[in-house]
């Protein structure tokens, strides 16, 4: 009898690996299929076919990026008989990114096109972000694209306080009806928790500095209580926003429903059904920590 129930666990076992497995494999035809039915379609290509003249890069939008920003990228892609492809994406084309290959040094680039620039400005000052794309199945054509580094931006530190946790609902007592006689009187809901208050902001030392130069940059430093940030902000169109507010407070619990009288007893006559228990009240809201 043993026997027979570790044998029916191990070949249940084994049919879940199976199912699993197909599950795996047929996710991963669908994907390729749906590429292949796209380029059959005509809405992508595939360059290894197409005879390609030249490739430039460029940023979906704006001329730079701004520490802790993600931009698109775009190769623009002509062919030899001077029609224009673009990659997909925010160059909405029909080329895929897997059709090229995206090198990166100060940002990174995922294989989405997409690049990022740490948010931390010490890693890339005086640097200048470079990207280069490569076709493999055409060797001979690159792109090369430097993104500037922008300080004319509307920054943001939040250092403010957690938001209070709410209040628990009140418990909702089940009807207890009693057979013949009178019904009882149903229980009162409870109080719901009055919510939490909220957290306080804690103090924040803001340091700044004019760095000088042919572009003169503001050095800020904002340190608070378990974290610090650092910026570089041109005072030329840029600012620097610090929020320290207190956190809200949490919301109070709902009070709970009263229990439902009982029903009377049938007879002759019929027996006083019990009253409804009283709703318990909501509990209050939280107040706000101090900022």
């Amino acid at each position: 009898m043993l026997d027979l129930s570790v044998r029916s666990a191990s070949l249940q076992s084994t049919r879940f690996s199976i199912r699993a497995a197909r599950v795996g494999v047929a996710a991963m035809l669908v994907l390729s299929g749906c590429t292949r039915l796209q380029v059959r379609l005509g809405s992508k290509v595939h360059l290894e076919a197409i005879p390609v003249k030249s490739m430039e890069a460029r940023l979906a939008k704006g001329q730079g990026i701004v520490p802790g920003q993600k931009l698109s990228l775009v190769a623009v892609i002509t062919e030899a008989d001077g029609k224009v492809l673009q990659t997909e994406g925010a160059g909405q084309g029909k080329v895929l990114w897997s059709e090229v290959k995206v090198t990166a040094s100060v940002v990174t680039a995922n294989k989405k096109g997409v690049v990022s620039l740490p948010r931390d400005p010490r890693i890339s000052d005086g640097k200048m972000p470079h990207v280069t794309i490569t076709v493999p199945s055409h060797p001979d054509i690159r792109a090369e694209l430097d993104i500037p580094v922008r300080y004319d931006y509307n920054f943001v530190s939040n250092f403010s306080g957690s938001s209070g946790t709410s209040g628990t609902p009140g418990s909702l007592d089940p009807n207890n009806p009693s057979p013949g006689g009178n019904g009882s009187n149903g229980s009162d809901g409870s109080n719901g928790q009055d919510g939490g208050r909220g957290g306080d902001a804690p103090p924040v030392q803001i340091r700044v500095a004019l760095r000088s130069g042919s572009h003169p940059l503001l050095q800020v430093d904002v340190t608070a209580p378990g974290g610090e940030e650092v910026f570089l902000v041109d005072p030329h169109g840029g600012s620097l926003t610090v929020a320290a507010d207190g956190g809200s407070g949490g919301s109070g619990g709902r009070g709970g429903r009263g229990g439902r009288g009982g029903s009377g007893g049938i007879g002759s006559p019929n027996g006083s059904s019990g009253r409804d228990g009283l709703d318990g009240r909501n509990g209050w809201d939280g107040s706000s920590g101090s900022g």
